[in-house]
């Protein structure tokens, strides 16, 4: 529905260009916008005008108007004087008014139609016809962002975004739920990921230092369909939780970068704990000392080099091996081999995917 200060502006524009006072009232009489002093004096004139079949009359000195939202009265408007100037006025007004409900309702129906393409309420057929009606383009590249803040209903974060795409009306930006905002971007032929982690970026920097709110963005694959941004967006709902897990020093996580995460996080948790208990058996990566772990992390950083690791680590060459042979010791894999060391890099991985569903659950 229009706003009463939308309403009001729109008739003191009408008053400076006509010098004629003009009143919005809705079906009850109740004055909405006015430029009219004591209106409340017409407001019986007014319900009588409600419950009369006319669309328009001249009643007490004041030409009254009648304006409809598919076919359902939503207000009635009033015109001081009685002239035909007056009438031409109150027909404009009533024009006006006309036009931003019609406006106002797409805009609505246009982020209703989002919101339910996003969370696959919508037959596809539906998709398509809605599409249509709305004039939504249904065969362009679009791609979906998430930004969750850290506070619940934060508009304030909500108008940062909506400003800084406020110049092109081919985005869309909703929420489905509290904490997160969404953009469904149209991208131009030449944009592709590379621009999406720029975006990504412009937004992030925004809120921090703007708006001063931490956030994360995500964002998933390109899509050309319409039918396909729904995807785009559970992709972006997928980094956001994936990033968390394996990536937490990132504030901006691309689906298409999320690697072998994406796939642990899709395991079920008998499984995860069933190959856990086959690599490490009783032990776990928690019982490891801190020397060990930061050999392990070391020695990953580098490619499973051994003399770059010892060098960063300040220590010999020979101790470094001892460490490994310790390890292989207590786990039977050798970080030195590839398949031992993707094995149990992947186990580190599935452990520290099983401690945050534990916390998630709890």
């Amino acid at each position: 529905m229009i706003s009463n200060q939308v309403l009001q502006t729109t008739i003191d524009g009408l008053k400076n260009i006509t010098r004629i006072d003009i009143c919005v009232m809705d079906t009850e009489g109740k004055a909405l916008a006015t430029t009219i002093n004591n209106v409340e004096e017409y407001e019986d004139a007014v319900m009588a005008f409600v419950e009369s079949p006319a669309d328009s009359q001249v009643l007490q000195g004041y030409q009254f108007f009648k304006v409809f939202d598919d076919h359902q009265l939503e207000y009635v408007i009033l015109a001081k004087g009685d002239s035909d100037d007056v009438y031409m006025v109150g027909k404009l007004a009533a024009f006006q008014i006309q036009n931003l409900l019609v406006a106002y309702k797409e805009r609505y129906d246009k982020d209703n139609f989002i919101k339910n393409l996003l969370l696959d309420n919508l037959l596809l057929v539906d998709i398509y016809n809605r599409a249509k009606k709305l004039h939504i383009e249904t065969s362009v590249n679009r791609v979906v962002f998430l930004i969750e803040t850290k506070d619940e209903k934060d508009s304030n974060a909500l108008e940062t975004v909506k400003g800084l795409f406020a110049g092109k009306s081919r985005d869309f930006i909703t929420q489905v739920d509290e904490k997160n905002i969404i953009l469904v971007k149209e991208l131009k032929e030449e944009e592709g990921y590379e621009d999406m982690e720029k975006t990504a970026n412009v937004i992030l920097d925004m809120l921090n230092t703007e708006a001063m709110i931490s956030v994360h963005v995500s964002f998933g694959t390109i899509v050309n369909e319409i039918k396909d941004v729904s995807r785009s967006y559970k992709e972006a709902k997928m980094a956001l939780d994936v990033g968390k897990i394996f990536y937490s020093d990132q504030n901006v996580i691309a689906y298409s970068s999320l690697g072998i995460g994406r796939l642990i996080y899709q395991l079920p948790m008998p499984l995860c704990k069933m190959f856990i208990g086959e690599i490490f058996g009783e032990n776990t990566p928690d019982d490891f000392d801190d020397e060990t772990i930061a050999t392990i992390n070391k020695f990953f950083e580098n490619s499973l080099n051994v003399s770059e690791t010892s060098r960063q680590l300040y220590i010999h060459r020979n101790t470094l091996v001892y460490r490994l042979d310790k390890l292989e010791k207590s786990t039977g894999l050798d970080l030195r081999v590839f398949d031992d060391a993707i094995t149990f890099k992947i186990a580190l991985m599935v452990v520290k995917y099983m401690k945050y569903m534990e916390t998630f659950e709890f």
